[in-house]
């Protein structure tokens, strides 16, 4: 970083190589620029790594292994011929400064203030791990003969102590070989698990559209299969017995409605049973006559009737002429008969259901004369 202003070989015309030197000199300016702004003091400011995960002391926060920062560096002693160097930065989360320096003796960093070490360092020997031979011990080993031996005896002890545990872990090793077989058993095992899943999926879709559920519905269990084994649902009446309870309910039920409804529906009722009562049939006790029958019998239409054979009724009243036609009951031809004009009458159209409630009490004897009429005409005379 120093060289970049010499980078670009501009040489000022006054520039003196015997004089100046360097470019940097003649700029009255330090290569390393303002990293070494307090060298004056002995300090000198570099890009400092961190070494291992610490706790900040001023806000308690996790400093990663790996963070850098800008510290200043400077010599606080020796470690024999080793210089002792301590670095002092800011954390970049608080206000809060660290100081660390080096320890030769240990080949390690120790902090001085400003934070606490994450311990995760461990004894290789309680860890059980394969332990590195000291210098001094391999000197003596290249030395003395009977201390080798006594070390070679002491590494087959251990040899067999430490076999039962290589053997297992070198047939846990060779299960992982055959790769082949090992990802046709995870492909196999996670079809098979896909599958159950959509069939699940599938039947709780189903039931959420049987219920019309819109809420998701959890994985059954065997206590919820067991509770519901103990639940039963069932209506408390049959569709045998409902069946049965609408039809008594209708044959008890009234033709005509007891009480009088609004407008024209209690008018048709009354005129109902009023049609109902003059339909009955007459008594017993009275003889039944071709009168009351509205029999009619003729010998010809030329011969008049007899006395005799007139219908016992009482005499129906003489049909009306109309003023104005200039025809009177004398102009009438001699073969008439009122059962001829109430059939030569056109049918007036119907009525209201009033009307006929009024003319029902009142005798028609042309409606019962047109409604059955014998001709006996042909047959001979009694």
């Amino acid at each position: 970083m120093g060289e970049r202003k010499g980078v670009n070989k501009y040489y000022p015309p006054d520039f003196n190589p015997e004089k100046h030197g360097s470019l940097n000199r003649y700029h009255h300016s330090h290569p390393l620029r303002e990293r070494a702004r307090k060298l004056a003091q002995g300090i000198l400011i570099i890009r400092f790594e961190m070494p291992y995960n610490i706790w900040c002391d001023g806000c308690k926060n996790h400093i990663g292994m790996g963070v850098r920062y800008n510290a200043e560096k400077k010599k606080v002693g020796n470690y024999y011929t080793t210089p002792i160097y301590r670095f002092r930065m800011k954390c970049h989360l608080c206000v809060n400064h660290i100081e660390m320096q080096t320890d030769p003796a240990n080949c390690d960093y120790v902090i001085v203030s400003g934070a606490q070490r994450k311990e995760e360092r461990w004894d290789m020997e309680d860890n059980e791990q394969v332990l590195t031979t000291e210098h001094e011990k391999k000197q003596k080993l290249e030395t003395d003969a009977m201390f080798r031996l006594e070390h070679g005896e002491a590494d087959r002890g251990t040899l067999k102590k430490a076999l039962p545990t290589l053997s297992h872990i070198q047939e846990a090793q060779s299960a992982w070989k055959d790769d082949f077989a090992l990802n046709s058993m995870l492909r196999r095992r996670f079809r098979e698990r896909k599958k159950a899943i959509q069939e699940e999926e599938e039947r709780d879709q189903a039931l959420q559209a049987k219920a019309s559920l819109s809420i998701p519905l959890v994985p059954e269990t065997e206590d919820d299969r067991r509770l519901a084994a103990l639940l039963k649902f069932h209506t408390l009446d049959t569709y045998e017995d409902k069946q049965k309870l609408k039809r008594t309910e209708i044959i008890s039920r009234s033709w005509f409605p007891s009480a009088a409804g609004p407008g024209g529906s209690s008018k048709a009722g009354s005129v109902l049973k009023k049609l109902a009562q003059s339909r009955r049939p007459t008594p017993a006790a009275s003889p039944v006559t071709r009168g009351d029958l509205g029999i009619v019998r003729r010998r010809s239409r030329d011969v008049p009737e007899s006395p005799q054979d007139a219908p016992e009724t009482p005499t129906a009243k003489e049909p009306q002429v109309p003023k104005g036609t200039g025809q009177d009951r004398h102009s009438l031809p001699q073969d008439y008969s009122p059962e001829d004009s109430c059939q030569d009458q056109p049918l007036s159209p119907r009525g209201t259901l009033q009307e006929a409630a009024d003319t029902s009490d009142t005798p028609q004897p042309c409606a019962l004369s047109a409604s059955l009429v014998a001709d006996y005409s042909d047959s001979e005379s009694e």
